[in-house]
């Protein structure tokens, strides 16, 4: 199995995952920090999607070698992937959103739980919060995301069996 056919099913295990524990964890335990876990499992399954189509087009020799950090995978995706296979801007949106997240929860000082809501304040005590709706929300879009890269990886998976 080629790398870019791993991670696209990394992808669609870590979204199953994400949304396994909003739908079924989350309103039995009611403990807002599993919205974190969710988000956590987002991005990864975003992440994977993004390095899946990465290494789709590296197979086929479409973009050049790439370091294994977010950042320059990220630049690379928005700007030579994103635009070939028609990915939503939105999508790319969502996968910053999530990564700053991600960042400002490792950066933290101070977070708590508020009303079903999960609030990180930031090093100058700004809160964000993530509630629910908006991780529900980032789920739908990420299924679309992931639908739309098995489309793309699937197309000449004939080729690498």
């Amino acid at each position: 199995m080629e790398k870019f056919q791993e991670l696209r099913d990394a992808a669609r295990k870590k979204l199953q995952l994400a949304d396994y524990i909003l739908t079924m964890a989350y309103p039995s335990v009611k403990d807002p920090h599993l919205l974190l876990s969710s988000v956590e499992s987002l991005f990864l399954a975003f992440s994977y999607g993004m390095g899946s189509i990465l290494y789709y087009d590296l197979a086929f020799k479409r973009i050049p070698q790439f370091p294994g950090s977010f950042a320059p995978k990220f630049e690379l995706f928005r700007d030579k992937c994103a635009k070939r296979y028609n990915i939503p801007e939105e999508h790319l949106k969502i996968i910053r959103d999530l990564r700053e997240i991600i960042v400002a929860h490792k950066k933290s000082p101070v977070e708590f739980s508020r009303k079903e809501n999960f609030v990180i304040c930031e090093d100058d005590y700004r809160p964000r919060v993530i509630s629910s709706n908006e991780v529900k929300g980032y789920i739908e879009k990420a299924k679309l995301f992931i639908k739309d890269v098995t489309t793309i990886v699937s197309k000449d998976e004939a080729i690498f069996s």
